[in-house]
């Protein structure tokens, strides 16, 4: 790979936070508490151990592990050498995590003791001369990390000087196909997305920032590699529920975090239960997906910090932020574009749209992917004008340049040819006190083509409302082409591993059903 090279930007700038912050805590997990010269003796001490194995600049290495330290020593170390890190949910299907492993060209693997049993089920093979190692209880055939690291504490470190776009993460997610679809993004775009909601949040070396989703995500890599390079505190939860959220900011102080709406909400519930508060949080991010304007205005008024909405996808990062001081006015948006970067309304022509239509958002980024791994025509066709990236979300701009958010393009329900936005039901349907979640899909029906369904989960299952307040309250509100044809109740909606609504799953489960309606 041609072009400029440098020492490998995130370690130079987490070895600089830890020659200044020596004794400062860098990192917690769990009861796993680490001061920056602790951390960056396992991060070095991996990376010679690694290295002493064959991994070198370039090679793509597998892991396979829970939110742990090993986790985030693996990213630092990977990043120190110059590979090329390729994180995977545990949760994955043996068939699936060979499929998207294979897709990503694998050369090494670290995984979780307790997981290698389900990847070894399969026939993953690596590539070339591949190493497979252990974190946890020793494992036949695989090397141990701790005994890696050992023996990586005994040689000289050494930093390859890298060119300055080799990828540095590949984050694996799956395409309207099913096929895995790997975005790649380099350690300058990494260090570009830190820097900028380092800018837009005002956090420094002060704040303690809290992750609280997987790790395998770019949103917990971003909130834990900021406070890392910057001489912060990163704190890293294993596991989320809305208790051990609230119970993490309290001990530990938290006074930034980015968390998934999902997430809020029970975190809200939760608060609002016990009459708590949180003084230390200076700062709280609402990402991933729309939160309601009901819920998003209880946040506001109940929170003390500063409560701010992006958007944005793994290929962009943040695109658009709501702050505090628009929140007022424009609630139900998910804000402006954020300093640097443009974003536009495409139409049904593939055309920059005016104010106020629906269609395509478009964003043009410094924080853009390198591109799709091996696949140079999807993102030839992600890109509009060579340098917007094309989401797939649905949205308008309105005079002032505030985004509004609704929905995925593949969700429109087209029914008798009138397009209908999931959006405006589910906000119809979600506004009845009754209602905890829900989801409008589309149903197959024979002489429209399909209809509106809806799937909810109700508050009090046991005790659930009449179906026909909900259909009155759909018949005051919406016309006559978006009424739902027909109720699906469920005790809860389906969700993935970001806490995002499954709307895939709901679909296939739901949208084929005849419509008896």
């Amino acid at each position: 790979m041609s072009g400029t090279r440098h020492s490998a930007p995130i370690y130079q700038r987490f070895q600089l936070a830890a020659e200044k912050y020596r004794n400062k805590l860098a990192l917690v997990v769990g009861e796993n508490c680490l001061d920056y010269l602790e951390l960056k003796e396992r991060v070095d001490a991996l990376a010679n151990g690694l290295a002493r194995e064959g991994v070198r600049s370039g090679h793509h290495i597998g892991v396979v592990l829970p939110n742990c330290v090993e986790f985030v020593v693996t990213l630092l170390a990977g990043a120190r050498l110059g590979a090329v890190v390729v994180p995977q949910s545990m949760g994955l299907a043996t068939l699936a995590m060979e499929n998207t492993f294979r897709a990503a060209d694998i050369r090494h693997l670290i995984a979780w003791s307790g997981c290698i049993d389900n990847l070894s089920a399969g026939t993953l093979e690596l590539t070339e001369s591949g190493i497979r190692l252990s974190v946890g209880p020793p494992r036949s055939g695989w090397l141990s990390l701790v005994e890696t690291m050992k023996t990586g504490e005994k040689l000289p470190a050494s930093t390859p000087q890298l060119p300055t776009e080799l990828p540095f993460l590949m984050v694996l997610t799956s395409g309207s196909t099913g096929e895995p679809k790997p975005i790649l993004l380099s350690q300058k775009t990494k260090i570009l997305r830190a820097d900028a909601a380092a800018a837009l949040y005002g956090t420094t070396s002060d704040d303690v920032t809290l992750a609280a989703t997987p790790l395998y995500h770019s949103l917990a890599q971003r909130l834990v590699l900021m406070p890392l390079m910057s001489g912060g505190t990163a704190i890293l939860m294993e596991h989320f529920t809305p208790t051990s959220w609230i119970d993490t900011v309290r001990r530990h102080s938290v006074s930034f975090s980015i968390a998934v709406s999902t997430q809020l909400k029970q975190i809200l519930a939760t608060l609002e239960q016990s009459a708590g508060a949180l003084p230390s949080l200076r700062c709280l991010v609402s990402s991933s997906a729309l939160l309601d304007e009901h819920t998003k205005g209880r946040l506001v008024s109940y929170l003390k910090c500063a409560f701010h909405e992006c958007y944005g996808a793994s290929e962009i990062a943040i695109a658009t932020n709501l702050s505090p001081e628009s929140a007022g006015i424009k609630l139900g948006s998910v804000g402006t574009a954020i300093p640097g970067t443009k974003v536009i309304i495409l139409d049904g022509s593939g055309n920059a749209a005016p104010p106020n239509t629906i269609g395509e958002i478009a964003c043009q980024t410094p924080m853009l992917f390198s591109g799709y791994y091996k696949k140079p025509d999807i993102t030839a066709a992600s890109l509009w004008g060579d340098s917007y990236f094309k989401t797939g979300d649905l949205g308008r701009l309105d005079n002032e340049g505030f985004l509004y958010f609704l929905g995925r393009i593949k969700d429109i329900i087209i029914t008798g040819g009138v397009n209908v936005y999931p959006k405006d039901i589910e906000d119809v349907v979600a506004s009845h006190p009754a209602v905890k979640e829900c989801a409008a899909i589309p149903l197959l029906e024979d002489r429209l083509g399909e209809v509106v369904g809806v799937v909810v989960a109700f508050k009090d299952p046991a005790n659930p409302p009449a179906l026909r307040e909900i259909q009155r309250l759909c018949m005051l509100r919406l016309g006559d082409f978006q009424q739902p044809h027909r109720f699906f109740i469920v005790s809860e909606l389906p969700k993935n591993a970001m806490g995002k609504l499954d709307k895939p799953s709901l679909r296939r489960t739901y949208s084929t059903i005849e419509n008896e309606a």
